[in-house]
């Protein structure tokens, strides 16, 4: 674990890359495999946060076997544009791996650290995404997850320095214009979803309110507002992210 860049470099990079033109979009049978794999594992990732074992087992398992059908079809031999990743087969290993220590943690009861390991599938599956040029709706969803846990992990360290109110309202406004993102680079279809929109539109409140808080310098509302960043989020990732 001490070998993986830094998850802030990692951050910067994808949004450097999400806002370079020219990048490849899901087109390719590869990613559209791994699209597939990703919504048992956003599924996964919510009930590994919940406290039924049983249920978080019964998701991980469907988890892990789609991703099965990535490493049967195209780990020895995947099509354009992985064709040319050295690394793909590793990581598509790695992923697997991932699911085998989940699978343990909640064996153990420990759902907790299972969806803690998930989260680590999350950061492989961009980075393939990402050294291959692809671009996908997820990687959108990713950097706001990375930049908010930003604020939520180190907010309060950051309010307690001097100018620190200054110092989270300019790491909100990276936020707020990650939020945004998510809407530009919503497909039609989504945007025509009126479930995504209203679970869009809460996301977009959530930060709106954190702003207003700190534009009115108020600290206790401030470190309400962050601490409720996360629900809105985690809806909409479960189901669309």
């Amino acid at each position: 674990m001490s070998s993986r860049i830094p998850r802030g470099f990692k951050t910067a990079a994808l949004a450097v890359a999400v806002l370079i033109g020219g990048l490849a979009h899901a087109a390719d049978p590869v990613t559209d495999l791994m699209q597939a794999a990703n919504a048992p594992y956003r599924m996964a990732l919510y009930k590994t946060n919940g406290q039924s074992q049983d249920e978080a087992m019964q998701a991980l398992l469907k988890a892990q076997q789609t991703w099965s059908k990535i490493s049967t079809q195209f780990a020895a031999k995947p099509a354009a544009p992985y064709d040319r990743d050295t690394a793909f087969a590793a990581s598509v290993a790695e992923v697997s791996k991932v699911y085998d220590q989940a699978i343990k943690d909640v064996s153990a009861g420990q759902l907790t650290q299972a969806h803690n390991t998930l989260e680590q599938v999350r950061e492989v599956m961009a980075d393939m995404r990402q050294r291959n040029n692809v671009v996908v709706f997820s990687d959108h969803m990713n950097a706001y997850h990375s930049q908010m846990e930003v604020i939520m992990i180190h907010g309060s360290d950051t309010l307690a320095q001097p100018k620190g109110m200054l110092l989270l309202t300019a790491q909100t406004g990276a936020l707020s214009y990650l939020a945004k993102q998510l809407e530009v680079q919503a497909s039609a279809e989504l945007k025509a979803n009126p479930e995504f929109t209203g679970l869009l539109q809460a996301v977009s409140q959530s930060v709106s309110k954190l702003e207003a808080a700190l534009l009115n310098q108020d600290s206790a509302a401030v470190k309400e507002a962050t601490s409720k960043l996360k629900g809105p989020y985690s809806k909409l990732f479960a189901k669309f992210g």
